[in-house]
């Protein structure tokens, strides 16, 4: 069988369609279908399709499109396009058509070597499903708009097609599927580590001041001509030595920040690895300089040493007793430099750190284990705990980098690659998994998701299409007290998206995993956002989610908390008293609180708190929280208050 790899399906010389058309592809039941194409300008091409027959003329630039009438559920059917060749598309069914899009949590198959599904052997050998139908967009990115999209087109899910494709909308479709009893086509479109700006068309991006003249500038220049590697290469080395020379003036007269004679006692303490935001620093972008001494003994001096120092955000330039031993300038990375024996000796030794924030969090973001120094005799020592640290330029002040060729968060450009070729394909819907890359920037996501979800309803021009998308889930190391949190205030401005019309949103707050990004159970996440379909797509009568926060009442010293999707009653999952709710009064300082569930509310208080203004329910990356309706869907986290989060003052702050 010949592959659609070149995103054209071909059967003569002239009459071409995209290759979103194929064999065993699913078309939208009840409403127009387009079908489109090239062919030679001015000939006529007939399409026939379930007793019909349309004609199109081909205009001067060699394009032409049919809307076919609304067909029902049924198939399989065969798609006939002709003008002096014959295009024959067998297999075809119609049904409902859903897109699936995001980053890596939509992207991860049902089977990888980098994460795994739960039960994934079981899931793939029950996995023949011939009404469901998958097609996988393959990953491209593109300065201008493009008509071809990369695909090998639509296969039968079986145990052989679904491996590599999408859980989370393989568990979403096989749901819909089996309770419509009607065919489903799955598009997925998605690309790990991305950000939403580069999933948005360029048209809507303008009406965003951090992107408008990025945009501008894509529209003046040639195409993809900002993805040539020499000339990042060449542009990264001139940025290296400008940075350095600004940075070696704001040292002053002294000695350089990374000379291991200079005087640090005057520097403040850090505790690492921790992001500086979480430890008094939460307007910082720009560089901070970190320094730590370390005390080798006799037996160390004159070997090599390896230093550990986990991830940091975004750049790194390291020194080893006043000497530069690595640089990575790769977001989030875990660094690893070897330190040469002729540097290693007895006694005080001086590690420095210059590292750029660019937007968002900075900082060292590991674990406490993934600081250390080891020796050629596998001796090791902690890095972990008090580093001096000292605020260098801030943002503004600073050249900011070249971005690498190879990155695809750049603004457009995945729209223009991966979302573009499929208009105007019909479709039911769109589901969404997608946040991770931009909890930095959660205040501004506030304003990038929904502009997101207003721009594909205006490009696909079928109206307000139910658009469902995944809340992230609880990952990271979970903490002792109350804290503010970057992903908390991501999940609050996907929660805000709910304002859009015909939006759903699956939380999955209870079913992450505290040490993968990718958690196993999509199980859980694909049958969340189907029951979201159901009722916004299909207008089922059921309860789609858990607990959503409506409003509070202050009663004296407690606050009453209301809620919808309550269902048939609230509860406190695994028998246990309700956790994850904290209380602040006037000082803004917040407490973890004792909660209860009084009917369909949830009543909250604390001996210390008198007087309460606020309260929060799992707010932080990894909350230990319970309440569910009786449904078994958790409720999602919330703030009562609107006080400045660490992301506020985040914004794009980078030179795409």
């Amino acid at each position: 069988m010949l592959l659609l790899a070149l995103a054209w399906s071909t059967a003569g010389a002239q009459t071409k369609l995209p290759a979103i058309f194929s064999d065993h592809m699913v078309l939208q039941q009840k409403m127009k279908i387009p079908v489109w194409g090239t062919s030679v300008p001015g000939a006529t091409v007939t399409v026939q399709f379930h007793q019909q027959r349309k004609t199109a003329r081909v205009d001067a630039q060699g394009h032409w499109r049919v809307n076919l009438n609304p067909v029902p559920a049924g198939g399989p059917y065969e798609l006939v396009v002709g003008s002096s060749d014959t295009l024959r598309f067998r297999n075809v069914m119609v049904g409902e058509v859903w897109l699936c899009s995001g980053q890596s949590n939509m992207e991860m198959p049902l089977v990888s070597t980098w994460a795994k599904v739960n039960n994934f052997r079981q899931e793939v050998a029950a996995a023949n499903h011939p009404d469901l139908r998958l097609i996988i967009i393959k990953r491209a990115k593109s300065t201008k708009l493009q008509s071809e999209a990369d695909t090998e087109g639509w296969k039968v899910c079986d145990t052989t097609s679904v491996k590599n494709f999408s859980a989370t909308a393989y568990f979403f479709g096989r749901h819909l599927q089996q309770k419509l009893g009607v065919p489903v086509g799955l598009i997925q479109s998605a690309w790990g580590g991305t950000v939403v700006e580069a999933w948005t068309s360029g048209a809507s991006l303008k009406a965003i001041p951090d992107l408008k003249g990025f945009v501008e500038i894509l529209e003046q220049t040639a195409r993809d001509s900002i993805f040539n590697q020499a000339s990042y290469e060449q542009n990264l080395q001139g940025w290296h030595r400008q940075l350095a020379e600004l940075d070696l003036k704001a040292a002053g007269e002294g000695l350089p920040w990374f000379d291991p004679k200079r005087d640090d006692q005057s520097w403040q303490m850090m505790a690492l690895p921790t992001a500086w935001e979480r430890a008094g620093m939460p307007d910082v972008d720009g560089l901070v300089w970190f320094r730590k001494h370390v005390n080798l003994p006799e037996t160390a001096a004159g070997q090599k040493l390896r230093l550990h120092l986990g991830p940091i955000d975004d750049f790194d330039w390291t020194f080893f007793n006043g000497r530069e031993i690595g640089r990575t300038s790769v977001f989030n990375a875990p660094r690893q430099y070897e330190v040469p024996a002729d540097l290693v000796q007895a006694g005080d030794n001086v590690i420095a750190v210059r590292v750029l924030d660019t937007g968002g969090l900075g900082g060292f973001y590991g674990k406490p284990e993934q600081l250390y120094w080891v020796g050629s005799d596998s001796v090791r020592g902690s890095l972990a705990g008090a580093w001096y640290y000292k605020t260098g330029l801030r943002l503004q002040d600073i050249p900011l980098p070249p971005p690498s060729p190879l990155t695809p968060n750049r603004p457009t450009v995945l729209y223009n690659a991966m979302i573009a070729p499929l208009i105007p394909y019909a479709i039911a819907g769109a589901i969404w998994y997608q946040g991770e890359s931009n909890a930095g920037r959660a205040y501004q996501y506030r304003t990038l998701f929904p502009l997101l979800i207003q721009d594909w309803r205006r490009q696909w021009q079928q109206g307000d299409f139910p658009f469902l998308f995944v809340q992230l889930a609880n990952y990271q190391a979970a903490n002792a007290e109350p804290v503010d949190s970057d992903w908390a205030e991501l999940r609050e401005a996907q929660t805000m998206a709910l304002a859009e019309r015909n939006t759903g949103m699956a939380v999955a707050i209870d079913i992450g995993d505290a040490n993968d990004i990718h958690p196993g159970n999509k199980q859980g996440v694909g049958d969340r956002l189907a029951l979201q379909a159901r009722r916004v797509a299909y207008g089922e009568k059921l309860v789609p989610s858990g607990p959503l926060y409506t409003k509070m009442k202050i009663e004296n010293n407690r606050v009453r908390l209301f809620f919808d999707h309550t269902g048939s009653g609230l509860l406190a999952g695994g028998g246990q008293e309700l956790q994850g709710f904290a209380m602040a009064g006037p000082d803004r300082k917040f407490v973890w609180a004792r909660a209860e569930i009084e009917g369909k509310t949830v009543v909250v208080s604390h001996p210390q708190v008198q007087q309460p203004v606020a309260v929060r329910y799992a707010w932080s990356s990894n909350p230990v929280c319970n309440l569910f309706n009786r449904e078994g869907l958790p409720a999602s986290p919330f703030r009562t208050d609107d006080w400045p989060g660490v992301t506020r003052a985040a914004h794009l702050n980078r030179q795409y």
